[in-house]
């Protein structure tokens, strides 16, 4: 299962999915408040989100489960592996954290919370993850502009589940030119589990996984198990 960054929307993973299919059935989670949960009201609380998210998941029926994380949807990934891990028989089989600092390094660091809606999309165009077009068309920039303005809100007031919480094994992605997450920051994910972790470091900014599609999809088919068909 594959979570968004913030502003982003299921259909970000769409290229991963191809590259990962037919052997790896993948499932994107839609926010609210976006394409077609455009009406519903963001969630501005990323526990909360996350405990929706486990609610509509289910059990695995037995099949591998992997969660994958890019950015803010990295931390939404942590916090639902956190809640499977606490159900008989329900953590995740692999998580995979992108673009996005280990808690105890994002402790240390100073939040960035735009105040201004020019900041925000100033701020997420720096990042590159978005069609900069988008933010030249008054009409589309109205309709993301509150799910951004959600996100970070969300972001703002975010508090980790501490300790280590988790068993699964953890690989944490990043590019070497990311102003967000630095390789070691991502390296502080490493302290959330006490299964295997490692971490892969690929060539790009924020939004490297955008050139490194194939690579990824490598590495996830590589580190899931074998029995894997979902």
């Amino acid at each position: 299962m594959c979570f968004p960054h913030a502003g982003g929307s299921a259909a970000y993973w769409r290229p991963l999915a191809v590259a990962l299919g037919p052997g790896v059935d993948v499932a994107a989670v839609q926010y609210p408040g976006r394409l077609d949960r455009l009406r519903e009201a963001p969630v501005e609380d990323l526990h909360r989100l996350a405990d929706l998210v486990v609610e509509a998941l289910g059990p695995s029926g037995g099949r591998p489960r992997g969660l994958l994380g890019h950015s803010m949807g990295a931390s939404l990934a942590y916090e639902v592996a956190v809640r499977l891990g606490r159900l008989p028989g329900g953590g995740p089989d692999l998580l995979v954290v992108s673009g996005r600092r280990g808690p105890a390094a994002a402790r240390r660091r100073d939040r960035y919370v735009p105040v201004e809606d020019h900041e925000l999309v100033e701020r997420v165009r720096a990042l590159g993850g978005t069609d900069a077009a988008l933010f030249d068309e008054p009409e589309l920039l109205e309709l993301v502009l509150p799910a951004l303005r959600g996100d970070y809100r969300a972001l703002s007031s975010y508090e980790d589940t501490g300790g280590r919480p988790l068993t699964c094994p953890v690989v944490a992605l990043t590019g070497d030119r990311d102003p967000e997450a630095t390789v070691e920051e991502v390296g502080a994910w490493g302290a959330q589990t006490s299964g295997a972790f490692r971490t892969h470091v690929f060539e790009g900014g924020h939004f490297f996984l955008n050139d490194h599609v194939e690579a990824v999809a490598e590495l996830v088919r590589r580190l899931l198990p074998t029995r894997a068909a979902g």
